[in-house]
């Protein structure tokens, strides 16, 4: 009887000082729980692993906001998620803005997807890959007139079959043709918003555009684009195109696999304004950024506003786990 006292004494008193012994990662066994008593031991443990957590999804671009002190004319933007299709960006992403080179790598898919399994000849081959390696305009030409494109200014006011084919190809909603006069059936004048760029990069990352043969061949040849906005980079009918959103892409997403790219950059003596456009497509997203800005500001203010935007979508941001509420210990 005595024992038994003790022993409800001794529990409210632990209860009463507020101390509360919860055995979790440990389990004691019978020498522990009843010293001297049956199969008795030596006071021996087992332990109960902690379940390991989930590894965090790799960092990729993501719909966000996104805040650019931008000096210029014109400024829009526009992601789509290659896995459910859908599209984010800036409020004004379906107003457009001429494409300049942008729009090779569609010429150079068209061109490719109507020969099917055939190679092209070795001239136009090689045409295409400078078209898209270093942006180059007479090879450009030679492709476009290859896939059916004239530079006659389109009856109707609708564009040639080259763009045509893009639209309806790719889905596009808001592309036009040029409308600037004497260069209507331009190639490089051709209307497009971002959101209709965002989506040529899914359709040319999916096959639709150069079909099953040539399209590993574009995507390649568009993430081996080379040369920078430098002065030394840049000629009178081709240029250095490796800058913009691939210089906003931390190295966690572009070691994920390659990122296939286009840009496209025009000083325009009409308007005043440098029209600069970024598109970069990888397997999970398609990010298009275009610009209209003073000539004084140069080709590296647009190549960097274009990363920008990239940088601030990339998601989780780095260190975003530090900025993590954490709970105060001791409070549930």
């Amino acid at each position: 009887m005595r024992s038994r006292v003790t022993m409800v004494l001794a529990v409210v008193a632990v209860i009463l000082g507020g101390v509360l012994l919860v055995p979790t990662a440990y389990a004691r066994l019978s020498s522990d729980a009843g010293r001297g008593g049956e199969g008795g031991g030596g006071g021996a443990t087992t332990s109960v692993a902690a379940p390991t957590p989930a590894p965090p999804p790799p960092p990729t671009l993501a719909a966000g906001r996104v805040s650019v002190a931008f000096k210029g004319e014109f400024f829009s933007w526009s992601l789509l998620d290659r896995k459910t299709g859908k599209i984010s960006g800036s409020s004004n992403m379906s107003a457009t803005s001429s494409t300049e080179s942008m729009i090779k790598a569609w010429i150079v898919s068209d061109y490719l997807r109507q020969l099917k399994d055939r190679e092209p000849p070795a001239t136009l081959k090689k045409a295409a890959s400078t078209a898209i390696r270093d942006s180059n305009d007479d090879a450009a030409n030679l492709v476009y007139k290859a896939a059916g494109g004239s530079y006659a200014t389109p009856p109707g006011g609708q564009p040639g079959p080259v763009i045509k084919r893009a639209i309806s190809i790719c889905g596009l909603t808001d592309t036009k043709r040029g409308n600037v006069p004497k260069f209507e059936g331009w190639w490089s004048f051709t209307r497009m918003s971002p959101r209709d760029a965002a989506r040529l990069g899914d359709c040319i990352a999916d096959g639709k555009a150069a079909g099953p043969k040539w399209t590993k061949w574009v995507l390649s040849e568009m993430s081996q684009v080379r040369g920078t906005t430098a002065n030394k980079d840049q000629k009178a009918s081709s240029g250095g195109g490796r800058w913009g959103i691939i210089d906003g892409l931390p190295k966690s997403i572009t070691a994920q696999g390659p990122v296939s790219m286009k840009n496209g950059w025009t000083p325009i003596a009409y308007d005043g304004n440098w029209h600069v456009n970024c598109l970069a497509v990888n397997g999970k997203w398609s990010l298009a950024v275009m610009l209209r800005y003073p000539i004084r500001q140069g080709l590296n203010y647009g190549a960097q506003v274009c990363a920008s935007v990239a940088t601030q979508l990339v998601t989780p941001q780095p260190g975003a786990a530090l900025k993590v509420p954490q709970q105060p210990v001791g409070k549930l």
